[in-house]
């Protein structure tokens, strides 16, 4: 006989984003069921390098999400900050020519009016930072606001944090609504989960979700990889990029995009990053990526030259048109909520997403919280269908 659960809100996705979620409407006092059709951070999560990032967005509404997310992550850091490897180690984003110095400072302005901490950093004291970047860059902008978790180790620890029923291994199949429209839960391969308030926090494949409810949402998934070396002396200090990864991150193109991100953790191995291309699900493997991922990461640091590369991995990040997530209630399907489409930033804006979406599962959001984020803004011309 077929499952019958019930509860106030489930949870579609076990990844950074619905374990936030799941954490913030526990908090605020809602019996909350997590499910999701593989393990805790079986997703994007596990493929990413769990970036808390505040450098590489421009002022608008992802900042803003972007700033009270750090705040809350420190306030978790406080908690429980040595079991998910928070690393308050800040960032360091350097131009190789003084163009490219001029722009970046130019951005790091701006950031500034918006409550961005953004330190100027001449090129002859680049090193003084970074011991071992290239020399002769032509200088940088240190900001102290960045931060890193092991986004694995962050999820899972979320998800138990909020005391949450979890349920991996359970594939949603449909949406439950009533005969006005209305959603009244889900049904799984394991049965039915009624609750008046469904979460859609299934990543890149929340588009597939939110058709399942009768509504349309245009997330596409963009392909990156990561490479990962052999376990290290601490030769990285800060995440460091090069300022072009700003405009690769705001690109529309579907064709592929590397530049140079170099990072270390807690547990030794450099992370090398970053790539972005629109090929669908394909998780093939891509030697000229990863040589082009290789090639960047020398430039910065060339004593990686002589260092072993022990893996690769991809994931999938969570694309929307207008590289604003969806955050907040679907008037198109009452009951249903979306908390997806963050690209490469779910894991930094992880916990601000987890906040919104309790305060509007308890009616405590502003209309102008959510606004950007509306889940409903994609016009009929670009594909969406009330």
């Amino acid at each position: 006989m077929a499952k019958r659960l019930t509860c106030d809100v489930v949870v579609v996705g076990a990844g950074m984003v619905g374990a936030a979620c799941a954490l913030y409407a526990a908090r605020a006092g809602l019996d909350v069921m997590v499910v999701d059709r593989g393990p805790v951070a079986g997703g994007t999560t596990g493929a990413g390098e769990g970036n808390l990032l505040v450098s590489d967005k421009e002022p608008g509404p992802e900042l803003e999400l972007a700033l009270l997310s750090g705040r809350l992550w420190t306030e978790l850091a406080q908690e429980v900050g040595d079991a998910i490897e928070y690393e308050p180690k800040g960032g360091v984003v350097v131009a190789a020519t003084p163009e490219g110095l001029a722009a970046l400072e130019d951005f790091a302005a701006g950031q500034r009016t918006a409550g961005v901490v953004a330190e100027p950093v001449a090129g002859d004291r680049l090193r003084d930072l970074e011991p071992h970047l290239a020399p002769g860059l032509a200088g940088g902008v240190r900001y102290p606001q960045d931060a890193q978790v092991m986004p694995t180790l962050a999820a899972a620890h979320l998800v138990r944090a909020s005391g949450a029923r979890l349920r991996t291994g359970w594939t949603v199949t449909g949406v439950l609504r009533t005969a006005h429209g209305t959603v009244r839960g889900v049904r799984t391969d394991h049965g039915e989960i009624h609750a008046p308030a469904v979460v859609n926090a299934a990543g890149t494949w929340g588009g597939e979700l939110a058709s399942l409810a009768g509504v349309r949402l245009p997330v596409l998934p963009r392909r990156g990889f990561v490479l990962v070396t052999e376990p290290l002396p601490r030769l990285v200090r800060h995440k460091v990029y090069a300022a072009d990864y700003v405009a690769d991150v705001a690109s529309d193109s579907a064709a592929l995009k590397t530049s140079p991100v170099v990072e270390g953790t807690a547990a030794g191995p450099v992370l090398i990053g970053a790539s972005r291309e629109r090929v669908g699900f394909d998780r093939s493997f891509s030697l000229p990526v990863v040589r082009a991922l290789a090639a960047g990461a020398t430039r910065l640091f060339p004593f990686l030259e002589r260092v072993s590369a022990l893996r690769t991995y991809v994931g999938f990040r969570p694309y929307l048109p207008d590289h604003l997530p969806a955050i907040g209630p679907d008037p198109r399907a009452p009951g249903l909520f979306h908390a997806c489409g963050h690209e490469g930033a779910g894991i930094g804006l992880a916990t601000a997403t987890g906040h919104l979406i309790a305060r509007a599962l308890t009616g405590k959001a502003a209309e102008r919280e959510l606004a950007p984020f509306r889940p409903e803004r994609f016009t009929t011309d670009e594909g969406n269908t009330a």
